[in-house]
């Protein structure tokens, strides 16, 4: 993890850093940014809300020139769990390790799973760089967020290419016991980055009962239990998940653009009748045993593709 510090400065204060940091500024500026500023050994960003994020090996160095011991703590009073869940009160300040998964529906492109590590001094942080429920986000805004939080916190990747997805699905593992397996997996991972430092909770954005998730995962060596909590909409519960959505998301693009170019033409997300054109298209090309790298063959969409490839390419 990248060393960071931020610290909160008046107007006259970021207009004096803004003046101190002429020679070094950047034009390339974060939404909500006044300047971003870069040294040899570290990068300054301020925020028109005032907060100013030091990154980098010469951060507390940096720092200590503008009161670099007043580092923001993110408050402790506010937001309350949700109401009728177990969440512990005040769970949104907490220090929390959040995990997600993307590109369960989508018939192109493969899962992935991300595990994150919010700790409690980086919530403002992250609000401040935009980090939100990722379905009010544009695919350009999630690249460019998380581009910007990938190396300030912790996190674990997992992704599950289609060609293996296929084989683990067709040997009888369902899409909720793959699930369970890669956020475990991920969530040990980050743990282990993180170690010795613990959180507070675990938070995982729930796709099954807390029973059938553990059912899950009864033939695994190491399973975490410890302070783990289970939230539908996980994502506005605590930022950690929704910072684990928005990586999760970016990395599903990445591989989404990547097999558009084999593919050769623009592949289309989701389900819909476009993506049946999209699987038509290359079976047409590429051939039918194609499909296995490139979709999840158990979706209903692989006998609508056919079907219309039949129709549009062989009549």
């Amino acid at each position: 993890m990248m060393s960071q510090i931020v610290l909160k400065k008046s107007t006259a204060e970021l207009q004096l850093m803004k003046t101190h940091y002429q020679a070094l500024l950047s034009p390339k500026q974060p939404p909500g940014s006044i300047f971003t500023a870069k040294t040899n050994n570290c990068t300054i960003t301020a925020y028109k809300s005032g907060k100013v994020l030091f990154q980098g090996a010469g951060c507390q160095s940096e720092a200590d020139k503008w009161g670099g011991f007043n580092s923001e703590v993110a408050p402790k009073k506010k937001a309350s769990s949700p109401k009728g869940s177990k969440l512990p009160d005040h769970f949104a300040s907490l220090s929390v390790v959040g995990s997600d998964e993307v590109g369960t529906g989508d018939y192109f492109g493969p899962m992935t799973v991300v595990a994150a590590y919010v700790s409690a001094t980086n919530i403002p942080l992250l609000k401040e760089l935009g980090v939100q429920d990722s379905k009010n986000l544009n695919d350009q805004r999630i690249i460019q967020i998380a581009k910007q939080i990938k190396d300030v916190i912790p996190f674990s990747l997992l992704t599950l290419h289609n060609e293996k997805y296929n084989n683990m699905q067709q040997k009888g593992m369902s899409q909720g016991k793959l699930k369970a397996l890669l956020h475990n997996q991920a969530i040990n991972s980050v743990l282990e980055k993180m170690s010795p430092e613990k959180p507070d909770a675990v938070l995982i954005d729930q796709f099954a009962q807390e029973g059938v998730y553990y059912n899950y995962l009864k033939s695994q060596a190491n399973i975490q239990r410890e302070n783990v909590y289970f939230s539908t909409k996980g994502e506005s519960v605590h930022i950690a998940v929704a910072a684990a959505s928005i990586l999760a998301r970016y990395a599903f693009l990445l591989r989404f653009e990547e097999l558009s170019k084999k593919a050769g033409f623009p592949l289309t997300k989701g389900a819909g009748p476009k993506v049946d054109e999209c699987g038509a298209k290359l079976i047409h090309i590429h051939g039918e045993d194609s499909l296995t790298r490139f979709v999840k063959l158990h979706f209903a969409n692989t006998d609508k593709a056919k079907a219309l490839y039949r129709k549009k390419y062989k009549a």
